[in-house]
């Protein structure tokens, strides 16, 4: 009885931490540690308790949306037997679709109350980011119409994890924005968009079958790869713009160090078969972005 309990719990924990999908939590956190080390290397110092706390309510919203795309998907019958991506828990039976829509708004419930003190540290701007942030994270596969069921996936995650996650930071730290944290931003954020054209790539033909209509089946898949290309390669493109706007000489180059992955992906995108390698394309073009991140971080700080 005893190891039946165990392992029931192990299936169930595993099953919750295949739910937030780790491989891509990344993304979240990447924006948060750009923006913050901007801001120390334009200040000299860190406002510790605001960057953990925001670091924290980006992972909560991110794994609210999460959460929520997995119970709305199976529900939509996006994740039908046809799809290629890893497995889903709610439509693999190993969540009720009510225990994981409400994780999905504890999680937003809790950025909300850890954004109570990042709107006392940092005023208006930050509610209403924090706001548009929560509701656009409901909104990704929820309503009527749904973010990702449209051409606007890459868009949104541009915004809320590239411009609003990187200046957002960058604001709790020096209360005011500047040129370097916008085209930083930008950066950061091409390449959270280049993780959903991945994703949205690989499930083009089953979503085109549901009425998925995201911007991969709009454009057809040679249109993708172009996609994925200029997605992947633009804040290379952006480096010597950041270097004048930052002040921050050779060590704003350090993120080329990465180009040679970023050039090895481009290259299985295009060639590969649609299908599940390209599940570790997408889990790899976050960890690009996360190492991508790391060394912009690093050479803003020398």
């Amino acid at each position: 009885m005893s190891n039946s309990v165990t392992s029931t719990q192990h299936s169930a924990l595993h099953a919750w931490w295949l739910a937030i999908r780790p491989k891509t939590l990344s993304v979240s956190l990447t924006p948060v540690m750009v923006g913050s080390c901007i801001a120390y290397a334009e200040a000299g110092v860190i406002a510790w308790l605001p960057l953990l706390v925001a670091l924290l309510a980006a992972m909560l919203i991110q794994i609210g949306t999460n959460l929520h795309n997995d119970v709305s998907d199976f529900e939509r019958g996006a994740d039908n037997a046809e799809r290629v991506g890893p497995a889903r828990a709610t439509a693999s039976g190993w969540l009720a679709p009510v225990v994981v829509r409400r994780a999905a708004f504890a999680c937003f419930g809790l950025a909300v109350l850890l954004g109570i003190y990042l709107v006392w540290h940092g005023g208006w701007p930050i509610l209403l980011l924090g706001l548009c942030s929560v509701a656009a994270g409901w909104a990704y596969t929820g309503g009527p119409r749904p973010i990702a069921y449209s051409a606007l996936g890459e868009l949104y995650v541009w915004l809320f994890f590239g411009l609003g996650a990187v200046m957002g930071s960058y604001y709790l730290q020096t209360l005011r924005l500047d040129w370097a944290a916008f085209v930083a931003a930008c950066m950061v954020g091409l390449f959270a968009a280049a993780v959903i054209a991945v994703n949205n790539y690989r499930d083009l033909d089953s979503d085109r079958k549901i009425g998925k209509n995201t911007l991969a089946v709009r454009i057809g898949r040679g249109a993708s790869q172009a996609e994925y290309a200029l997605l992947l390669f633009t804040p290379y493109l952006l480096l010597p713009l950041l270097v004048y706007l930052s002040h921050s000489g050779w060590g704003g180059v350090l993120p080329l160090l990465s180009l040679p992955l970023a050039f090895s992906l481009q290259q299985r995108f295009r060639h590969e078969r649609p299908g599940p390698v390209f599940n570790r394309i997408l889990a790899q073009t976050a960890q690009l972005q996360l190492i991508f991140g790391f060394l912009l971080s690093i050479g803003l700080l020398l």
